[in-house]
């Protein structure tokens, strides 16, 4: 050994090889989580979830009978409108309040669905609407569908 703080050839390669032991271990704490094998497992779960939930809502088997009955074509609209001065117009067309009755009546013959489209101003009176309706329930009229317009959709 030699004096005056210097170290022998024997005693420093040992201690570089104590000290390159000490170093190849790690000595901090990994803080992260592995997620990759949650993630597998939450992919199978879904995937056998996908696979049995039809099954579950499955209901009981029935032959259902076939009916003979034609398709139904939809029937055009019938649209009653009454402008701001009071006039009655079965779709495009004015036509008298005496014969509203009458006209509808012509027009429900036949239909399976007795409906009727009322458009009327909103600066009319509420009972000249009211007279309308009347007169379209006396013509047949099983429905009254009362057509009106979002407050985006206005436009003046």
């Amino acid at each position: 050994m030699q004096s005056g703080g210097g170290t022998d050839s024997s005693s420093s390669g040992a201690a570089a090889a104590y000290k390159g032991l000490r170093s190849s271990r790690s000595t901090h704490v990994m803080g992260e989580i592995n997620v990759t094998p949650l993630v597998d497992v939450v992919l199978v779960l879904l995937l056998v979830f996908m696979v049995t939930a039809p099954m579950m809502s499955r209901g009981i088997d029935v032959s259902l009978p076939v009916a003979n009955q034609p398709k139904n074509e939809p029937e055009d609209r019938v649209t009653v409108s009454i402008n701001a001065q009071e006039r009655v117009y079965v779709a495009d067309r004015p036509i008298a309040m005496p014969l509203l009755e009458e006209h509808i009546k012509g027009l429900m013959s036949g239909r399976t669905a007795k409906v009727v489209y009322l458009r009327a101003d909103e600066k009319i009176r509420y009972g000249k609407v009211i007279e309308v309706v009347d007169r379209l329930k006396r013509g047949g009229v099983e429905q009254i569908g009362f057509v009106y317009v979002l407050p985006g959709e206005k436009t003046k």
